[in-house]
């Protein structure tokens, strides 16, 4: 049965590491110019696997080309967490994209559509009850 207190502590230790090597080990201008951030680290319970959920304010085309440009530097990345953290074995690393930013953002857009939409039909109510 997995511990679920490791799994944390490693998790938060994984992020933490892997945070410091995007920002200063990895030689990416794509990954430079864009604002990333890890939002969210699941490790599985025998530690092997660690999928790391990447969110960013960068559109479509290019979030896909920052997950392919980290999947590709995922043995990098393991490498440099082997030389900085005492484990037996490193997880495995795979880089996920975290859409709940998108999501929200296209969430609150609608909102913001609907909101308008309804103040100007209210101005026309008024506007007609004025010309009445």
């Amino acid at each position: 049965m997995p511990n679920n207190y490791r799994i944390a502590k490693v998790s938060s230790l994984l992020k933490k590491e892997i945070t410091l090597i995007l920002q200063n080990d990895l030689e990416n201008d794509l990954l430079r110019s864009n604002f990333i951030s890890i939002s969210k680290i699941e490790v599985t319970g025998d530690l092997q696997f660690c999928k790391i959920y990447i969110s960013s304010a960068a559109e479509g085309n290019i979030r896909k080309e920052i997950i392919e440009n980290l999947n590709l530097a995922k043995n990098y990345i393991k490498h440099i967490l082997g030389q900085r953290i005492e484990m037996r074995r490193v997880p495995e690393l795979t880089f996920k994209d975290d859409t709940a930013l998108a999501k929200g953002l296209s969430v609150l857009k609608l909102l913001e559509e609907l909101n308008n939409k309804t103040h100007n039909q209210n101005s026309q109510v008024e506007e007609n009850n004025d010309n009445v």
